[in-house]
């Protein structure tokens, strides 16, 4: 249950926001905590992200930290799903990834928000603050190099991000050493729908080889 002032609201006092982490860095996840939680209502934190899409209905979560490069399921895929099962959930993307492109990709998703994990402490808090105004928030550190990715054009887009969600869920599962039947069995699919998906990713990639693929995710930063 949410944390909350029982006086009327016409007085100043509202709810706390509910914040929840999805990041695998759980000294990091704990640092963030306790910057947050005097202000706002910490509900969970997660290193497993299929895990939190399983528990999000239950939350009630107002805004959702996410990391970018997460087992199983990456950070932006896990975006996208938060906001597939919760429309109305603000997604802030928290990471060490100072990619411009992977920035870019994350507001194409629907985040709202973008920093950095050498982000100053306080940006967070500004950052939920802004979010939950229904406004944007994108570190400064990231502003100038953001520009150029978001008008680019859409074709140029990097290989990974062409490819479908499905895709990329098989893709990052067999880049972490899972067999095909054990992605099958993690994404609720047949051995031979991985296969599929492995074997039409190798068309699209042109790659000849498991290996190759597996080294495109590797560089992709899948894993």
């Amino acid at each position: 249950m949410a944390i909350a002032d029982r006086r009327p609201k016409g007085l100043g006092y509202v709810m706390k926001v509910r914040v929840a982490f999805v990041d695998d860095h759980i000294l990091f996840v704990e640092g963030c905590r306790k910057l947050l939680e005097s202000d706002h209502d910490v509900v969970g934190a997660y290193s497993d992200p299929r895990a939190f899409l399983i528990d999000l209905p239950q939350l009630k979560v107002d805004v959702v930290v996410l990391d970018v490069s997460m087992p199983q399921l990456h950070g932006l895929d896990t975006a996208r799903e938060v906001l597939r099962i919760a429309p109305s959930v603000r997604v802030i993307i928290l990471t060490m990834n100072e990619d411009p492109d992977i920035a870019a990709e994350a507001f194409r998703c629907g985040a709202s928000g973008y920093l950095l994990k050498r982000s100053a402490g306080a940006e967070l808090t500004l950052a939920v603050r802004e979010v939950m105004n229904k406004r944007y928030y994108l570190t400064p550190l990231l502003t100038k190099g953001l520009v150029g990715s978001l008008v680019q054009d859409p074709h140029a887009r990097k290989p990974l991000y062409q490819l479908t969600t499905r895709q990329r869920e098989v893709l990052q599962l067999l880049a972490e050493g899972r067999s095909m039947k054990q992605a099958a069995a993690i994404l609720h699919v047949s051995a031979r729908t991985v296969a599929f998906h492995k074997y039409r990713m190798m068309q699209q990639l042109e790659v000849h080889s498991t290996a190759e693929l597996i080294q495109f995710a590797v560089r992709a930063g899948l894993v």
